[in-house]
């Protein structure tokens, strides 16, 4: 949103740019680590470019050099997963097995990133909800979130301001 602030000079208006509040442009920034994802590195950054177009309250970006992330990727052999520690924070198992099944690898590592930010499985579920995870079948490779999803997790991350260390119940989800 572009808020304008008229001033008048020697009889003439003149148009600047009002400064955004800070609650209106500043998100929380979580960062995720990549290198135990194996095969999967282009699919996390995919998930996570997808969530950063769809939510404007927190955005997801690879980890600095030497810096600790907030989310540690791992590639596995067994069923995508993920576990939180606190909102925001967590590990996620990139799952060979329903890759090998025939599941979107982009749709799990974004809906496997959901559940970082806060949202639960919506079991069964249609393919357009990204949390509906596996039960939308093989077929289904949409890795964008619905509009209630995209809400939930703007809700989270609203609640929240700049501080990912807001009171969260740990959470194992496997999908």
């Amino acid at each position: 949103m572009l808020v304008v602030a008229l001033s008048w000079t020697i009889g003439q208006a003149t148009a600047t740019a009002a400064p955004a509040s800070p609650a209106a442009t500043a998100a929380v920034v979580l960062t995720y680590d990549t290198e135990g994802a194996a095969e999967f590195v282009d699919a996390v950054r995919s998930g996570a470019e997808v969530w950063n177009e769809n939510v404007a309250n927190v955005q997801l970006e690879p980890v600095a050099a030497g810096d600790e992330a907030n989310i540690e990727i791992l590639a596995d052999d067994g069923w995508p997963r993920a576990q939180t520690t606190r909102l925001g924070n967590g590990t996620v198992w990139m799952g060979r097995q329903a890759v090998n099944e025939g599941h979107h690898t982009i749709r799990i590592a974004a809906h496997e990133l959901g559940h970082i930010l806060g949202l639960p499985d919506v079991k069964p579920g249609p393919c357009s909800s990204l949390m509906s995870g596996s039960s939308a079948g093989v077929d289904c490779t949409n890795p964008v979130p619905d509009a209630a999803e995209r809400a939930a997790v703007e809700d989270n991350f609203a609640a929240i301001g700049n501080s990912p260390a807001y009171a969260y119940e740990p959470r194992m989800y496997r999908d």
